[in-house]
């Protein structure tokens, strides 16, 4: 009786293993990570007035922002390839170097559950 009562059980364990009740598998959630391919214009020249760089790339957020060197920025939201900021005379007062990046905001809820905040990898913009 005990042989036959470790087998049940063991059978059971079996099916429910194979039939995926052990885990949860809601899927594959997608990504939000944005990525940079170009900055228009790419650089500029210490002391220059005020002027609009565009961020080209992909899978831009409509709430995503634009950070110099990693300071959140005030972002217009052009598309899901572009985005703009107005960058004032007194960023670009002394010759260097920025790293500009995009981050996404986070998300919660809605069918694959919340996402942290993703920022994308740097580009970076020169000040000549």
């Amino acid at each position: 009786m005990n042989t036959l009562n470790t087998i049940l059980l063991g059978t059971l364990i079996a099916a429910t293993v194979a039939c995926g009740y052990g885990s949860k598998n809601y899927g594959t959630t997608p990504s939000n990570m944005p990525a940079i391919s170009l900055l228009n214009p790419n650089s500029t020249t210490a002391g220059d007035p005020t002027f609009t760089l565009a961020v080209n790339g992909s899978n831009f957020a409509s709430k995503a922002t634009v950070n110099w060197n990693g300071t959140a920025q005030m972002t217009s939201y052009v598309s899901t390839g572009q985005l703009t900021i107005l960058v004032p005379a007194s960023a670009v007062a002394v010759s260097g170097s920025v790293k500009i990046t995009v981050t996404n905001p986070a998300t919660s809820g809605g069918a694959y559950g919340s996402q942290p905040a993703q920022t994308s990898t740097a580009m970076n913009f020169t000040i000549n």
